[in-house]
């Protein structure tokens, strides 16, 4: 216990003694601290150790002290060295002032101690103040970083590193400055980089105002163009000056739109791309450059995906082909002003690669999404954004050729949203005509309908009022809606930068798609309805026809729109003349369809009794209402070509007299009494008065009657029973029955005769008949031979 009491009190007064000694060595001159540091190893064993690690904790304490008066006094002290450098000057004068007065006097020997005093305060104050400079760069550094002005920071730490530290490199401050320099580095590394990702956000919500405002601003300087081209349509220039007018003006539009080569955006305030700079600088600074650009482009990259992958109801509206053209075009401005006010962080070739890229998917997209589209509005509208997308980004150098090949490919889909539009238009006009000439009671009213449709006929001009024009109400409206369609064609073909050469063989092309199929399959249609009967299709041939001399106004139409001359080499030619031949033909077998059908219905009423004894002496009913159908029906075709009037009413004779043939020879009938067949002649007889009673004028002589020649030959050897005459001349030229087909003569003959004792018809003859039924079976056994010898001869 004594013991560790007295180590304890040697420990204390060691540590007293410590104390003491370093107070002495703070208080004492340095040439006195030699004796004072011996007493330290003349003490205590291995009491210089503690005496170090004292010594050690005072010299951390002073240092912290120092540190923390230089932070306090700094300010000050360079205040204070300022001051010291202008009494520096005055100290000058003051020596200069002493030595003069030494030199005057030499009593003042005091004053020149001062003197030298003096001087060693200002080689001190002059040391102290160029060791300070040396050390005002390092502060300066971290001054300029607090400020986030890190490149200036960076330029700043490498002075340090090559010129200021070395100087002052056995100051402690500055080795551990030394030290943090690389920390430093790291974090403006990354404070710079995490401004660039706020950037990459902040540019991707900003794109689609970029491109809102870029699309715009074409936009306005393409409508210009457009108000020159309706202000020609109105003034109706001549065709000279409308060419040069309309040439100069592109021709000045793009000399001014392309020589522009604007790099600026069209919103700066939107965007702030000082982080992007600053991030290159420090990244080139710091040697890492490479790893920045691969980066940035990746990143990109990956916005450019996202910007090209569209929503999946775009094609609904335009507003959703709107939002997605003004992000790609944001986009790529943003990436144009980058590749021109930075050297090397983009180049040309990594745009066109992105431009290629978003090029393929816009086609494939703009390709899937528009075939969807129905409306021809909406894709009028779609057509309009691609042209002002294209426009804006080849102001800014990117090559839309492919944008304008597939405007072509979504021009054919335009046009097959028309006719489909306009078979619908085509289809309620006809729905609502009334297939009836057009009444016109006043000029006006005539005025009105020549003003819509061009017709002009010199006798119809001259009668009196009220009259009638040929076609019907759906003619003149057929023409203005074909007007109507080629405007909207039009539409199309403005502003694709194309020639005014192309453009009107678009337009003739197009237009003869709507004639030649949709309003030529509309009029076919038209004419299969069941509801269409013979005067509607008389009516619908007479309006083909109008509508075919109106052709050649479509072309003249066309040629006023385009200005370019119907006789130019290339001129697609309008194929009206075929379209409504196609339809006129259609409408006339329809005709003769028709009246067939009628003449059938007719003939389905015959109610004949084949085995009545003799003739009633007049012809049968349903024959005579047939015969007054035809005459009413051919009285309408007076206003049909005279050639589609007399083959109607050629086919219909010839159809009746098919038709009547085919009765009397139909296997179901198996007997036929000389009555029935004298009946039968009397009805043939009514249709061959129809027939020489011209009910459709233009036949030659008796044309119309040679439809019923072969029944009347047939009936003829029947009624006179000439059979000897028959069989005599049978196969000579000048036969008298030389169109009575042998087996057709059997076939009649054989459901005369008496086949059957139990409807033998001429078992109560007398003995006359009994030899006309020996001559009819050796009749019939010689036709049989005349047709078994036809047979073998075929």
């Amino acid at each position: 216990m004594i013991t560790s009491n007295m180590a304890d009190n040697e420990s204390v007064e060691c540590i007293t003694e410590h104390e003491r000694i370093l107070q002495e060595i703070e208080s004492t001159d340095t040439a006195c601290v030699g004796p004072t540091l011996r007493s330290v190893y003349d003490d205590q064993p291995n009491a210089h150790k503690r005496f170090m690690e004292k010594l050690e904790v005072r010299i951390r304490n002073h240092d912290r002290e120092i540190e923390k008066m230089c932070n306090f006094h700094h300010q000050g002290f360079v205040d204070a060295i300022t001051e010291l450098l202008k009494v520096r000057a005055d100290a000058e004068k003051l020596m200069v002032r002493q030595e003069t007065q030494s030199n005057r006097s030499l009593l003042v020997t005091a004053q020149t101690e001062e003197v030298i005093r003096c001087r060693i305060q200002q080689r001190n104050m002059t040391t102290t103040v160029e060791r300070l400079q040396l050390c005002i760069p390092g502060m300066r550094c971290d001054g300029r970083y607090l400020c986030s002005r890190y490149y200036a920071a960076l330029k700043t730490m490498e002075q340090l590193e090559k010129v200021y530290i070395p100087r002052v490199s056995r100051y402690r401050f500055c080795q551990i400055m030394a030290e943090n320099l690389p920390k430093l580095r790291e974090d403006i590394k990354d404070i710079s980089m995490s401004d660039l990702k706020d950037f990459l956000e902040s540019i991707r919500k900003h794109s689609d105002k970029i491109g809102e405002t870029a699309m715009k601003q074409v936009r306005d300087q393409n409508s210009n163009l457009e108000a020159d081209n309706k202000s020609r349509y109105a003034l109706r220039l001549t065709k000279k000056q409308a060419k040069h007018q309309h040439r100069t003006k592109i021709e000045s539009y793009y000399t001014d739109y392309k020589g522009k080569h604007i790099r600026e955006l069209p919103t700066q305030d939107l965007v702030d791309f000082s982080p992007v700079y600053r991030c290159l600088h420090i990244y080139t600074v710091l040697g890492d450059r490479e790893t920045f650009e691969n980066y940035y482009r990746k990143q990109r990259k990956k916005q450019a995906r996202l910007v090209l992958q569209p929503q999946s109801n775009m094609q609904e509206t335009v507003e959703g082909y709107r939002r997605y053209f003004n992000q790609i075009v944001g986009f790529f401005l943003v990436e144009d002003h980058v590749l021109h006010s930075t050297q090397g962080l983009l180049t040309r070739a990594f745009t066109d690669e992105l431009w290629n890229m978003a090029l393929s998917k816009i086609t494939a997209v703009l390709r899937t999404h528009s075939s969807y589209c129905s409306d021809p509005d909406l894709v009028l509208q779609l057509k309009n954004l691609i042209v002002i997308f294209a426009d804006t980004l080849q102001g800014y150098g990117y090559p839309v050729n492919r944008l304008f090949d597939l405007l072509f490919e979504i021009r054919d889909q335009y046009n097959e949203t028309l006719l489909k539009k306009w078979a619908l238009v085509f289809r309620e006009i006809f729905e609502l005509d009334n297939y009836s000439p057009i009444p016109v009671e006043t000029e006006e009213e005539y005025k009105s309908v020549v003003s819509r449709f061009p017709f002009h006929d010199a006798e119809i001009e001259k009668q009196d009022f009220p009259k009638k024009l040929p076609m019907s109400q759906s003619v003149p409206q057929i023409y203005v809606q074909v007007k109507e369609f080629i405007y909207a064609s039009l539409k199309f073909s403005e502003s694709l930068h194309r020639s005014w050469t192309e453009i009107d063989d678009m337009l003739r092309k197009s237009t003869n798609l709507l004639l030649t199929r949709t309003l030529s399959g509309c009029l076919q249609h038209l004419t299969k309805k069941p509801h269409i009967g013979l005067t509607e299709l008389v009516q619908i041939i007479i309006n083909t026809t109008h509508l075919e001399q109106a052709c050649k106004y479509l072309e003249d139409f066309i040629t006023n729109i385009t200005n370019v001359s119907p006789e130019t080499v290339h001129t697609t030619r309008l194929y009206g003349l075929s379209t409504f031949k196609d339809a006129r033909h259609a409408a006339e077998g329809e005709i003769y369809t028709k009246l067939n059908q009628k003449i059938d219905e007719f003939i389905q009423l015959a109610d004949y009794d084949w085995g009545m004894p003799e003739s009633d002496g007049q012809a049968s009913g349903y024959l005579m209402d047939l015969i007054n159908f035809l005459r009413s029906t051919f009285q309408v075709f007076t206003h049909l070509p005279g050639k589609v009037a007399q083959t109607a009413c050629m086919s219909a004779c010839k159809h009746l007299s098919t038709s009547l043939m085919q009765m009397v020879l139909d296997s179901e009938l198996k007997q036929i009494s000389m009555g029935a067949v004298q009946q039968f002649n009397l009805d043939v007889i009514q249709c061959e008065l129809f027939a020489s009673s011209e009910p459709v004028p233009g036949f030659q002589g008796d044309t119309l009657q040679l439809a019923f020649i072969d029944l009347r030959q047939l009936l003829d050897l029947f009624m006179v029973w000439d059979w000897s005459t028959y069989l005599a001349d049978y196969g000579q030229p000048t036969s008298k029955y030389l169109r009575v087909n042998p087996s057709t003569a059997l076939a009649l003959l054989e459901k005369m005769k008496d086949t059957s004792k139990k409807n033998n018809i001429f078992s109560q003859f007398r003995k006359n008949d009994r030899d006309k039924q020996k001559l009819i079976e050796t009749v019939v056994k010689q036709l049989r031979s005349l047709v078994n010898g036809m047979s073998q001869h075929s």
